[in-house]
């Protein structure tokens, strides 16, 4: 049987000239499907459109800049009609102790993180509605479920991330749409080269913590354990899924590190159950 393009589903992707976004976004390609491939510089995405100018779509887009949202995904729907998914990749890092943070640097990672991530969710999700179905993938990290050394505030806005995914979860299911928070570990790409920002650690208190994380952080670039290709190839079958998970944390670190968190994390509750619960007013 053949599949007409009009038949495909279409992908939105923020962030798609490097890494996990790019691994995706050739995927998406490869099978066939239709995709709008956004960067700050569509000239870096053009690439995917070459003889496929019918249903791949490239833009200009900043996530921090609310009428770049806005005029994407109305490009999105005059050449498409719809979105099935969105793949909100879109963001960098930030590393530096919680004391030595600069503000303009923390009000910058949470303007593309956070602000420009939930513009972009809000400006889809009318779509979505329209349709009864669709599928939001927030691009997330271990780190969203985990707070290490010298990460704070890049935590802090992969936290709110997973924040607002649990609400909109619940908000948006009934209504034929899917919440799926990906949270990858390291993976081989040029991550820390070209998406990470640090305010090197001058406190030597610090030093054996935050400061060597974030010393090791650009040497083991290169070197990380995670296939990119198979991440895309992941995010692919989470969409596929009749029931799509709330998690995917991908490669073998980001699982052990996150089952080991979340069980230390119950136990821990657990074990202060008597003062819980011996706060409330007597019955």
């Amino acid at each position: 049987m053949t599949t007409h393009t009009h038949d495909t589903p279409v992908w939105f992707i923020t962030g798609c000239s490097t890494g996990l976004g790019r691994a995706l976004a050739e995927l998406i390609v490869d099978r066939g499907w239709r995709l709008v491939a956004t960067a700050r510089d569509k000239s870096r995405v053009a690439d995917l459109a070459l003889n496929a100018e019918h249903r791949v779509l490239a833009l200009d887009l900043d996530v921090a800049k609310s009428e770049q949202i806005e005029a994407a995904v109305a490009a999105a729907k005059a050449k498409f009609g719809r979105v099935d998914v969105l793949v909100n990749n879109a963001g960098y890092g930030y590393q530096s102790t919680v004391e030595e943070g600069v503000e303009s640097e923390i009000r910058a990672q949470f303007d593309a993180n956070v602000f420009g991530l939930f513009a972009m969710t809000r400006a889809v999700l009318p779509l979505m509605r329209a349709q009864r179905s669709g599928h939001v993938i927030n691009i997330t990290s271990v780190a969203g479920l985990i707070g290490f050394p010298g990460s704070g505030y890049y935590a802090a806005t992969k936290h709110a991330v997973e924040g607002l995914s649990d609400a909109l979860r619940v908000e948006v299911e009934p209504l034929g749409i899917a919440v799926t928070c990906i949270e990858p570990g390291p993976f081989r790409t040029d991550w820390a080269g070209r998406s990470l920002r640090q305010t090197r650690t001058e406190i030597a208190d610090y030093q054996d913590t935050a400061g060597s994380r974030l010393e090791s952080t650009k040497k083991s670039s290169g070197t990380q354990a995670g296939d990119p290709v198979r991440a895309g190839e992941a995010m692919i079958a989470v969409t596929q899924m009749a029931k799509p998970p709330r998690h995917l944390v991908l490669g073998k670190w980001g699982y052990d590190a996150v089952v080991a968190d979340r069980r230390e994390r119950l136990q821990q509750i657990e074990s202060l159950q008597d003062i819980s619960v011996g706060s409330d007013f007597p019955s």
